[in-house]
Formats: C-alpha cells, structure tokens, sequence
C-alpha cells in the first residue's frame, strides 16, 4: 500500500474535497437520455462562476478542529473522470467533483488539503480513523456502508460494461461475463456483484468470472485496451468518458440494464455522526438551488446523473 500523497491546488485553495471513486455502481430500469454525452462537450461549455457567497452560519457549524484550522481534509484517489481528472502535472484538478466543491469551498469559507490514497478501503479506513475529514466523492451509497460512514448523496448512477470496438466478446449483460476476464475496481461495489456472479456462472455449471481487480479506473481501461481483461465493468459516467478518449477502440455495452444493482444513490462520505455530514448536505442544496450545480454537471457531460435534491444515507439496499 501507497503512503498517502499530499496533493495541493493552487485554484481550489477555497475549495471542499475532490473526487474518489470508491465504487463502479448501477441502477435498474431504463438508461436516462443524455447518458451519451461526454466531457468532450466540455472544452465547448459556457464557463461557470463558481464563486460563491460565505454562509458565516454553515461555517459556524463546521467541526471545532476545522474552524479552527481553517481548512478540511479531502481524501480523493486522484483519478475519477469525469468527477476528478488529474493534470498531467502530478498537481492540478479539474472535473465536475473539483467544480462543486470549489463552490462549496467558497460558501464554508475553508482551504482544503487534498491527499490521494489507493484504493476505497484506504480511503474509508482513514476517514473512520479522523485521519481524512472525508472524500467528496461520488462513493457508491450502500447499507452495509452506512453502519461507519453517512454519505451526502448528490448523484444516481448506472452501470454498464466497457469493451473492445465491435464487443468481439459479445458481453452485454452480467449473464454473458461466465468464463469472461473482467476487470473492476478493487473493493468496490462491482467487484462484489460480480464475484456473486461467478458463483451463479459456476452453480449453473458453467466457468466461473475471471475477476481482475485494480485499484483505478486508467488501470483498468489500459486492461482492457491491452487484451488482458475482454471488459471492464463500472460506473456509466467515467466509463463514457474513457470510451470518449479512446477515439474508437471501445464503446459501452449493457446500457440500460439493471446489472446487478437496484437504484444506486452516489456522495460524499463523512465518518458516522459528524456534523460535516449536514453541513455538506446543506453547501449542495444551495448549489443545487442557485443552478449552479446543475451548471457543472452538464458543463461535465453528466447531466443525465443529476439530483434534484441532495440527501443523506438514500441507499435502501
């Protein structure tokens, strides 16, 4: 295991906490429109003014260890497209994660120190530990999370799978992976629903999944890319992104399928019972209110991730 590393931005000095992946997740039913869109439409976008107001009262209620430090702890995996995108400086952020909470930072009137650590259980050790104030997100919301941690939801998600142009394979559904090397995020929700899998592949008498478990999503695209895994199994939103930058080489497959998930709630994780947890909550909700939120989030191509209102701890299952 990596030590943590200190990553520091100059432009979200005001700024909340960065992305972390943490889990590639789903929801049943239909894919929603817009699920298409990429941050390719980004570069193109109207420029959002993330300045924001200080809320002296949402300040006051920051933990004492943070008004009196001035600054929050943000714990990210340092790549999530296209929440978090890393610069090719080791230093710099962007995506819609380093937006909102770059807006956030504004309305608490706090300095952030971002730290990259790998993989979720790192990151959700740390922030039961105090070691991390918490991760921005969006972390996959889930009951068996929820005894040690509250999450800030403030996206839905959906899951599909990544594969070769032309899906030489012919995955499109979690019943097509038996035998199949996928890939997913280690410690993640997808690598749970698709360890199950190959228990159902095996009862049924046929192979198991061969399960290929990284600690980020670049590594497991580059599986992909490279022939060791035939898909990689995760969220929709990243996974546009990555099929976006690839110019051809692969597309999404299993789109508006439940894959294994019920409706799936996506946020910022706080250590159970911290006063952050509203604190955020309520940062969102103003965001979400001055349409500012929703500004970022089609600026990233995520438009079709989007929440009305942010909520605390909405996974049922």
């Amino acid at each position: 295991m990596k030590t943590p590393r200190p990553r520091r931005t100059a432009a979200l000095a005001v700024g909340l906490a960065t992305a972390v992946l943490g889990s590639a997740v789903a929801a049943c039913g239909a894919n929603p429109p817009g699920a298409e869109d990429t941050v390719q439409n980004s570069a193109k976008a109207k420029a959002v003014d993330l300045r924001q107001p200080k809320d002296p009262a949402l300040h006051a209620r920051l933990p004492a260890k943070n008004r009196a430090s001035g600054k929050l702890v943000s714990v990210n995996n340092g790549s999530f497209p296209p929440y978090e995108i890393a610069g090719s400086d080791g230093h710099s952020l962007t995506g819609a994660s380093t937006d909102l909470v770059t807006a956030i930072g504004h309305i608490l009137g706090v300095r952030v120190q971002h730290i990259t650590a790998d993989g979720l259980p790192t990151q959700l050790t740390g922030i039961k530990a105090g070691r991390f104030d918490f991760a921005f997100g969006p972390v996959g919301d889930f009951k068996d999370r929820q005894a040690s941690n509250d999450f800030v939801d403030w996206v839905r998600e959906f899951v599909v799978f990544a594969v070769p142009k032309g899906n030489p394979d012919h995955i499109d559904s979690l019943s097509d992976t038996c035998g199949k090397k996928i890939a997913v995020m280690a410690g993640g929700s997808a690598e749970g629903v698709i360890k199950e899998q190959t228990k159902k592949c095996v009862d049924k008498g046929r192979p198991g999944v061969q399960v290929q478990s990284y600690k980020d999503q670049p590594a497991s695209i580059l599986a992909v890319r490279s022939g060791r895994a035939q898909a990689f199994f995760s969220s929709q939103s990243p996974l546009t992104y990555f099929v976006a930058q690839a110019k051809d080489q692969l597309e999404l497959t299993g789109v508006g399928k439940s894959n294994g998930f019920e409706a799936l709630y996506q946020g910022a994780v706080v250590p159970k019972g911290s006063p952050l947890r509203d604190v955020l909550k309520e940062a969102i909700q103003k965001l979400m209110d001055n349409g500012t939120y929703q500004q970022i989030m089609r600026k990233w191509g995520v438009k079709a991730n989007e929440l009305e209102k942010a909520g605390v701890n909405l996974a049922v299952s």
